[in-house]
């Protein structure tokens, strides 16, 4: 299962960070980030970014890798990148899935007392 969605700061395109990479037309690097981000929530990687990724699903390269790098934006890490402060702006694949459970759990619930009476409890049986 994936995230449907990831937290982008609506300062984004005036991020001190960023500004100097599009003032070095580093433009592919501010895109690679983006869809970094889409990556590892989609994936639920929790900020991770194997380098495997770089080309096919973030369109980038290597000197794009390195921008961002440079920029502080993203941290290597072994076999590829982490988006640097992911924790701390975007939700944890373990929170995502703690919330669907709750949305799975509600959905059977309601489910049940709909079609079977309030007093029926079958929505706590595990199936």
């Amino acid at each position: 299962m994936s995230l449907p969605w990831v937290r982008l700061d609506t300062g984004f395109g005036d991020n001190p960070k960023v500004l100097d990479l599009i003032d070095d037309g580093k433009y592919r690097a501010v895109m690679a980030y983006l869809l970094g981000l889409c990556y590892c929530g989609k994936h639920e990687l929790d900020g991770y970014i194997p380098k495997v990724a770089l080309k096919h699903a973030l369109h980038a390269t290597a000197a794009d890798a390195s921008a961002l790098v440079d920029a502080r934006l993203w941290v290597e890490a072994d076999g590829g990148w982490t988006v640097n402060g992911w924790a701390d702006f975007q939700i944890s694949s373990e929170e995502a899935q703690r919330r669907r459970q709750n949305a799975q759990t509600k959905s059977r619930k309601g489910n049940c007392v709909k079609y079977h009476g309030p007093d029926c409890g079958c929505w706590k049986e595990p199936t």
